[in-house]
């Protein structure tokens, strides 16, 4: 291969309108990276019909950014979508960053930043295996998830490839990885991640000698409950078809012809030149598969994420000229309906409530509050349906429920799972069963002097993933229980003078192991932070913050301020003060200090449930009312809102 300088000559000749890439030292020669794109197995561009977006995208979304992009371009109309939807996804008061109401498709779609968020999960590398259509079929479903449900997954190129029993040398098509996750669905990274080294394959077919191909496809026996379910992909023909996608569904997967330049692309639009050296001319080095995510009509591009590290490009990413080298000759594929697991989405709930996979589109409440004779009554709210009603589902359990219960997904096949404090000072565990849709008594745990609302997650030991629980005890201290496959263990107590314990144990993201964070109120009124160094296994105090709280908090780890899939977000917090609510927030990616942005509501007990679900960032929050009923507030972009009355708790 010619060097980087003689690359550089040549752009120079051919005025391109792109650069090397400034990491690469004039005196070595152009890299190679792998492939792996079966590009004969892609279905040409005229051999698919328009799409008719009016049929495809007919349900509203709960993306409002996305739903007033279809309501513009008339693919839905504002008449299909129920008054609750249009006010919940604040219809009507335009986003920030949209193009005009009724306005053509914007000049310039990048979904790294759109609407003022990101949606684009971090650049991954694939090795030394020809496996790009592995990555850019992994990378669509992240997209989609993040865009239709406003959380970032982080999914294992490594489960589809292994699962699919494919070798390190084998090339392929994305058609194929994205069936295979319709029929299997697709893992997160730690139930079985891509292989750190890979060796350097010779070429699709070849073998490379790569230990790769020995490893044994053995994902955690908790797969079925943390692996995000998809349907069938949808081919894109024209390119009109293409950017109408970009612009209201979300990034898509493209086949494309590698020439040896494009290995040493910087910055810039690349279109193809004819010499890499004074001597040498430029060939193909074969087929690819990356992940569309933009378009640049100024600068007549598409905005493209790679899998090949982020030290290749612009940062992993690159724009390439429409039309240049076959990128454009085949049909791009897409994706609409992507389910979410309990895994993906256990930092944004606490508390009785909690958005479950379930519904049509795959986002419904679900609520635990007490019941006449000590029992529990679960609730669902039908998030697919106009009105956004609320729903009695069974009575079960009791007669010891004492409140209302802590509720979670777990990843035993999305089963849902609640902890409650018993009229006995105990800690009682109930199971749903998914499959057999019913409640499952899990037995009583937990200390002799319970006395408060128990914090319940699953958190990161384990796999699965151990239970956590932290419940006030009646000599004022948290006392931290955790459950693995042998049962139930006390693992001591901590903390001094605490009044109130709630739903506030957050697995975050800080810290090797996660983090355990949680917040009680001390008998002074004031808001404690504990946390405990997951590292070191032990309990630290943090600051104080607030006065007068006389309740027990609600909080989550949320999506504001987390840039990707490994950043923590702001820590959200509400509590009941005065008959009112309070929402905190902490600055976890600045000084990390507590605010207090809003008090709002009227003759409130206490917070029962905080969650940041698929309605666009949206908080939503369940209260217990003074009267003992039930009612939910939620935010948007225009603030804090009441919503209805659910029911007796």
């Amino acid at each position: 291969m010619p060097t980087i300088k003689e690359l550089k000559a040549e752009l120079a000749k051919s005025n391109a309108k792109w650069t090397v890439n400034t990491q690469l030292a004039d005196n070595v020669q152009i890299p190679q990276y792998r492939l792996g794109g079966k590009t004969e197995l892609l279905t040409k561009f005229d051999k698919v019909a328009p799409i008719n977006f009016k049929t495809l995208l007919s349900t509203p979304i709960n993306n409002p950014y996305l739903l007033q992009r279809r309501i513009d371009k008339g693919f839905i109309t504002k008449a299909a979508v129920s008054e609750t939807l249009l006010s919940g996804l604040r219809i009507g008061q335009e986003p920030a960053g949209a193009p005009p109401a009724g306005g053509p498709a914007p000049a310039v779609i990048d979904w790294r930043n759109r609407f003022g968020w990101p949606w684009i999960t971090t650049i991954r590398d694939q090795g030394g295996c020809e496996a790009c259509w592995a990555f850019a079929a992994v990378a669509l479903v992240e997209a989609m998830v993040r865009i239709e449900h406003c959380v970032w997954p982080h999914l294992s190129e490594g489960d589809v490839h292994k699962g699919m029993g494919a070798h390190c040398c084998d090339c392929g098509n994305p058609g194929n990885a994205l069936n295979w996750m319709k029929d299997h669905s697709i893992a997160d990274v730690g139930c079985y991640p891509w292989p750190a080294n890979t060796a350097w394959c010779t070429g699709c077919g070849g073998t490379g000698g790569d230990p790769y191909n020995n490893i044994a496809y053995n994902p955690t026996n908790d797969r079925s409950g943390r692996s995000v379910r998809i349907p069938a992909y949808q081919n894109i023909g024209s390119v009109a078809d293409q950017k109408n996608w970009l612009d209201t569904v979300g990034p898509i997967v493209t086949g494309f012809t590698v020439w040896k330049d494009f290995f040493g692309l910087g910055s810039g639009i690349y279109h193809k030149v004819n010499m890499l050296g004074p001597n040498t001319p430029n060939t193909i080095a074969g087929g690819h598969i990356m992940l569309i995510v933009g378009y640049d009509d100024g600068n007549q591009c598409w905005i493209v994420k790679n899998s090949w590290g982020a030290t290749w490009g612009d940062h992993g990413f690159c724009r390439i000229g429409y039309g240049q080298t076959d990128i454009d000759s085949w049909a791009k594929i897409g994706l609409v309906g992507t389910n979410p697991d309990p895994w993906t989405k256990r930092r944004l709930h606490n508390g009785n409530m909690i958005e479950s996979g379930n519904g049509s589109n795959h986002r419904n409440f679900e609520m635990l509050s007490t019941a006449q004779g000590g029992k529990i009554q679960h609730w669902w709210r039908d998030n697919s349906t106009a009105g956004l009603p609320w729903h009695k589902g069974i009575t079960f359990g009791g007669p010891d429920v004492a409140v209302c219960p802590t509720l979670t997904g777990t990843t035993y096949n999305r089963n849902f799972e609640s902890v409650h404090l018993t009229s006995n000072h105990r800690l009682h565990h109930w199971w749903f069963d998914q499959s057999g849709g019913a409640w499952h008594d899990g037995g009583i745990f937990g200390p002799n002097d319970a006395a408060g609302i128990p914090g319940f997650i699953q958190g990161n030991f384990g796999a699965p993933g151990n239970f956590e629980v932290v419940v006030r005890t009646a000599d004022s201290k948290l006392n931290h229980w955790w459950r693995d496959g042998g049962g139930w263990h006390d693992a001591g107590r901590f903390g001094a003078n605490i009044a109130y314990s709630g739903a506030s144990l957050i697995q975050a993201h800080y810290g090797k192991q996660g983090n355990f964070e949680l917040v009680a109120v001390t008998s002074s009124g004031q808001m404690q932070h504990f946390w405990r160094d997951n590292d070191k296994g032990t309990w630290n105090t943090g600051v104080t913050f607030g006065t007068g709280v006389a309740s027990p908090p609600c909080m989550i780890e949320g999506q504001y301020g987390a840039a990707n899939e490994n950043a923590v977000g702001n820590f959200e917090l509400c509590v009941a003060v005065g008959g009112k609510i309070q929402h905190w927030w902490r600055n976890n990616n600045g000084d990390g200090a507590w605010r207090n942005s809003a008090t709002f509501g009227h003759d409130v007990r206490a917070v029962t449930s905080l969650v940041e679900g698929s309605f666009g960032f949206n908080l939503e929050v369940i209260v217990l009312r003074t009267d003992n009923k039930l009612q939910h507030y939620w935010r948007d972009g225009a603030g804090w809102h009441e919503g209805v009355i659910i029911g007796n708790a």
